[in-house]
């Protein structure tokens, strides 16, 4: 998910006379923060908890590799087996990198045990099959400052807030 510093998610608003006014944001030459930043998230059916790691840069093969380990690290010690991954077609997600991990992922946590994943591709252009998207468009929506630019820091800061999540060190290539 893309959480834009400048551009402002779709909002309504019930008023009388004028409505509201929001406008896109300038990135100023001088901000050293990025426009948007980036992060994987996990919604999880039994406990309806979202899971979140930011990315330092682009989510590419490498770190989605290191999301997943992540995830399957956390979810070990809570005793699981396996994780249901159900996934968009984004091309971190289809890519070769990423399903030769998943594949030695799965052959060493049948040998040594651990949990396996078991991957689920959603059709193209259906993000409505996806049960976090909603819980993205929510938090895109209350995070919003309309008055001003929020620095990365307090973008990280209101997400993990909104959701529940710690604060944890960025994921990076």
């Amino acid at each position: 998910m893309w959480w834009s510093r400048l551009a402002q998610p779709k909002l309504h608003s019930w008023t009388q006379g004028a409505g509201l006014r929001v406008s896109e944001l300038v990135a100023e030459k001088s901000d050293p923060d990025p426009k948007a930043l980036s992060c994987y998230g996990l919604l999880r059916a039994d406990t309806g908890k979202l899971w979140l790691r930011f990315v330092t840069g682009r989510p590419v093969s490498a770190v989605t590799t290191q999301f997943l380990a992540w995830v399957c690290e956390r979810l070990a010690e809570e005793g699981k087996r396996a994780l249901l991954l159900i996934w968009d077609n984004a091309s971190w997600h289809l890519s070769r990198e990423v399903r030769d991990w998943i594949r030695a992922h799965n052959r060493r946590a049948k040998q040594k045990g651990g949990v396996r994943i078991i991957r689920c591709q959603l059709p193209t252009k259906s993000p409505w099959l996806n049960r976090i998207e909603p819980h993205w468009m929510h938090g895109k929506r209350a995070v919003v400052e309309p008055e001003r630019k929020l620095t990365a820091k307090e973008l990280v800061g209101r997400v993990c807030g909104y959701y529940g999540c710690e604060e944890l060190p960025h994921l990076s290539k």
